[in-house]
């Protein structure tokens, strides 16, 4: 894995354990919790954060989400890219709204595309999580399937082809 960067973005490879802690209050935010996970989702201690990296490192490329403020990279988020999924977290709420999710997602398209993948799935989008149906939609995914999870909250997936 490489480090992917555009301008004041880039993508690095996550470290494990050293990075647990930056992600830490991410996944102890209410708000990342009800639009990545639904409503209800207990805060996550590291323990928890560390399975579910090693997981997401057994399906797909986990990286950090980092910001060049002034002096030095700033790590506000997290993404995998997998065939199947590509879930993103921007944790960090200051760089929330401000257009970082899309162009981390353009460039994990270009990743794809490198890898001559023929596509990118996004397996879960809250119906409530307007502004990551919109992010997807406005790259171009389409939707493929509206299914309801365990607790019975409606839920879409997306693709997106790859020329």
């Amino acid at each position: 894995m490489k480090v992917i960067k555009d301008n004041n973005i880039r993508l690095r490879p996550i470290r494990l354990p050293e990075d647990l802690p930056i992600a830490l209050p991410w996944y102890q935010d209410e708000e990342v919790l009800y639009f990545s996970e639904g409503v209800g989702t207990s805060a996550y201690g590291l323990p928890t954060i560390e399975r579910m990296y090693k997981y997401l490192t057994t399906v797909g490329e986990v990286y950090l989400i980092e910001v060049h403020d002034r002096h030095n990279w700033l790590p506000v988020g997290d993404v995998t890219l997998s065939k199947d999924m590509i879930p993103i977290v921007i944790g960090d709420q200051d760089y929330r709204g401000k257009g970082i999710g899309k162009r981390v997602i353009k460039l994990l398209i270009e990743q794809a595309k490198e890898f001559n993948w023929e596509q990118i799935k996004v397996n879960k989008v809250y119906e409530y999580n307007v502004a990551s149906r919109k992010l997807f939609e406005g790259l171009g995914f389409k939707q493929t399937a509206t299914n309801v999870d365990d607790s019975r909250r409606k839920y879409y997936s997306y693709e997106l082809k790859l020329e």
